[in-house]
């Protein structure tokens, strides 16, 4: 029996977050911030005792899942700090994990699973890096081997499409890791994607058997 209640994809812009974000800012990516909070009530109901993130920031990469996810969650916050390595290192990073999980002595269904990071930043001229062929066909071939659970491909996209300027693919991988190692049913459910200010903002629940 799995100790794996909940796992997501969450992004982190810091407009997200109500002392940042203007009114506009927020009308823009509306419908990232509903799947958030519905992402937020899904993992309220769980109740796990234990919150594993992944992210590739030690600012907001944190910061703006947890205000969404966790705003009265009272257990142990457990966080992974995802370096250049390789996507295949941090699933296989991922994998390891989960025999870790699979020994601690917590009672049954205690764990929730969290990947901070946004997509390709190359989405529009305006954006913070331009544009750039790779960002749209990164973001579209990711979110489409999600769906197909192709993690093969998935663990390929960067040599794919190495000009996307992408920050949360390895965190991705990690998140895959886990739930690969942990030998349940997973099927992803993508709630959001948008790219109003030409970064794509990915909110994803896994659905867990």
């Amino acid at each position: 029996m799995t100790k794996i209640v909940f796992a997501a994809i969450s992004p982190h812009p810091p407009l997200l977050l109500p002392n940042v974000g203007s009114p506009e800012d927020k009308a823009e990516v509306k419908n990232t911030i509903s799947a958030l909070e519905k992402l937020g009530k899904n993992l309220k109901e769980k109740n796990p005792e234990k919150i594993i993130i992944s992210s590739p920031h030690l600012d907001w990469g944190f910061n703006v899942p947890l205000h969404f996810l966790a705003k009265i969650f009272k257990g142990e916050i457990k966080t992974f700090l995802t370096g250049l390595e390789s996507p295949d290192f941090w699933f296989k990073k991922g994998e390891k994990l989960s025999k870790e999980i699979n020994r601690d002595p917590t009672p049954v269904n205690a764990y929730a699973l969290i990947a901070s990071g946004d997509m390709s930043h190359c989405l529009k001229e305006d954006g913070p890096y331009g544009f750039h062929s790779d960002g749209p066909k990164f973001d579209k071939a990711l979110i489409e081997a999600l769906k197909e659970k192709d993690i093969t491909t998935i663990l390929k996209l960067d040599e794919l499409y190495p000009q996307a300027g992408e920050c949360g693919l390895r965190s991705f991988c990690f998140l895959l890791g886990i739930l690969e190692g942990s030998n349940i049913g997973w099927c992803p459910e993508i709630l959001s994607y948008q790219g109003p200010f030409g970064v794509g903002y990915l909110v994803a629940n896994f659905k867990l058997e």
